[in-house]
């Protein structure tokens, strides 16, 4: 017997080439590269991080509301971890469980934080721009009172 009776594998024929070096540089050529003379996105204007897609309010885009939900999404997490850890250990979970816990926990409570400050500080940019557009409107100019000797209209 031949060895190519003796094995299992399928023989390559000679005209494809073997697998390995030369297969990954045939698919580098043919394809483009990523990002450099993409015909798709020459039309678009990149935006900054975070814009909204409309010109709208965004708070990812708002400098006070964004530095406050990362700081609200770490201590959110922290404080569920800490407390979860704390209550089990407490209960006499054992230390891995308790752990296992505690992570659980702190995914949860970094989620939940963010959501809720999110939806925050959403009413929170609201009531600025409300704020804004009622102090740049003109106020009405008071109507003048009668004097004490005016003659009051009848009716």
């Amino acid at each position: 017997m031949s060895d190519a009776e003796l094995t299992d594998a399928p023989q390559e024929p000679a005209d494809k080439p073997a697998k390995g070096k030369d297969k990954d540089k045939s698919k580098k050529e043919k394809a483009p590269a990523k990002g450099k003379g993409d015909a798709k996105g020459k039309g678009k204007a990149k935006g900054k991080k975070g814009a909204a897609p409309g010109g709208g309010l965004s708070v990812a885009s708002h400098p006070r509301a964004s530095a406050s939900v990362r700081q609200i999404k770490g201590w959110g997490g922290l404080l569920a971890f800490g407390i979860t850890a704390y209550l089990s250990l407490s209960h006499g979970v054992s230390p891995d469980v308790a752990g296992m816990r505690a992570l659980v926990a702190g995914v949860a409570g970094y989620m939940v934080s963010y959501g809720c400050a999110v939806v925050v500080w959403r009413q929170l940019m609201i009531a600025e721009v409300r704020a804004k557009l009622e102090a740049s409107r003109p106020t009405p100019a008071p109507a003048e009172a009668p004097g004490p000797g005016a003659e009051q209209p009848a009716g």
